[in-house]
């Protein structure tokens, strides 16, 4: 057996009013994610003992003032305690304590994994109304992280058993995004993403990706062009670079195809081409990775569910994943 240790990985809290705290314990009660990462929890102890409390479990929540301190044993979690909650901070609401307390969990795991002190980070979901309501005008975690580590441009990825999506553009309006997507921008993201998928253990990733308009176009009957004149020009110079890219496909094809394990990657033009299938296909097992940052950092695909935190009905299989990516990515790092 090797004696290597397992990769650090920092589990920031997310937005304490929300399932975060929740599916964080649930996470880590579970043996096989212990198994795979040495995992350090940057956020509130109380809060975590109140989500272990509606739970039902009892795990010796351990407060540690640096990730040099943390102690590996079973039943015990290790929280880098920023200390930033009330105790009585209702669960399910909008506030803008816990925003700023999301952040700080942010930009402390940030610092440490730019540092070298973790390998990796895994974020669980913040509340964009909270965090701006603290002053931190950030889309999501994705722009977030990009301004913390000073990296121009990133991706979002998100991954399911089946499929494996990487978006040219994400949270900005629809008009903005089809002005935004350019030749150089679609190759840079297919880049990134087919850099990843071989970092994951695919040698050759067969990559899919989509046109802007219904069909692909169909040839210009469609739309005015767009995808000759933003799409066409990256596929073509990434397949003479020796990359195996296919496109502009049909969305609806592209996905279909993927989900019957025909692509390892679809590159998605925009936001909701590439969310709503992945959801639909996975949204209980699906991970969020951020490409192009120089850290590796995993997320739930899924937001903080304010409708049900604070009840113990939140499951925690998109944590076990989103640790599980993690540490498999800082492993082959």
């Amino acid at each position: 057996m090797s004696s290597t240790p397992t990769p650090l990985i920092a589990l920031t809290m997310g937005d304490g009013a929300g399932i975060g705290p929740e599916v964080i314990i649930g996470a880590l009660a579970d043996e096989a994610t212990t198994s795979r990462c040495r995992p350090i929890v940057v956020g509130d102890a109380v809060r975590l003992r109140q989500a272990a409390e509606i739970l039902g479990v009892h795990p010796k929540i351990e407060p540690i003032a640096s990730v040099e301190d943390a102690t590996f044993l079973p039943d015990r979690i290790n929280v880098l305690d920023l200390d930033l909650l009330p105790a009585d901070l209702p669960w399910g609401a909008v506030s803008t304590v816990a925003g700023e307390a999301a952040y700080q969990y942010v930009r402390t795991a940030s610092e440490l994994a730019s540092s070298g002190r973790v390998h990796g980070i895994c974020t669980a979901p913040l509340n964009k109304e909270a965090l701006h309501a603290a002053g931190h005008t950030f889309p999501g975690h994705t722009e977030l992280l990009a301004h913390l580590t000073g990296t121009e441009e990133v991706s979002m990825m998100l991954s399911t058993p089946t499929v494996n999506v990487i978006h040219v553009t994400t949270h900005i309006g629809l008009l903005d995004a089809v002005a935004m997507i350019e030749p150089g921008l679609v190759e840079r993201t297919v880049r990134r993403g087919e850099q990843t998928i071989r970092d994951s253990g695919i040698a050759r990733p067969r990559i899919g990706v989509c046109g802007i308009n219904p069909h692909a176009g169909e040839n210009g009957l469609f739309g005015y062009g767009e995808e000759d004149e933003k799409i066409v020009p990256a596929v073509r110079k990434l397949c003479a670079d020796g990359i195996d890219a296919r496109g502009p496909l049909p969305a609806d094809t592209a996905f279909y195809l993927a989900n019957r394990g025909e692509y390892d990657l679809i590159v998605a033009m925009y936001h909701d081409q590439g969310h709503g299938p992945v959801k639909m296909l996975g949204i209980e097992t699906g991970v969020n990775v951020t490409v192009g940052l120089p850290v590796i950092r995993t997320s739930v695909d899924h937001g903080t569910a304010f409708d049900i935190a604070g009840t113990g009905r939140a499951t925690a299989a998109s944590m076990v994943e989103a640790i599980r990516q993690a540490a498999k990515l800082s492993t082959n790092a």
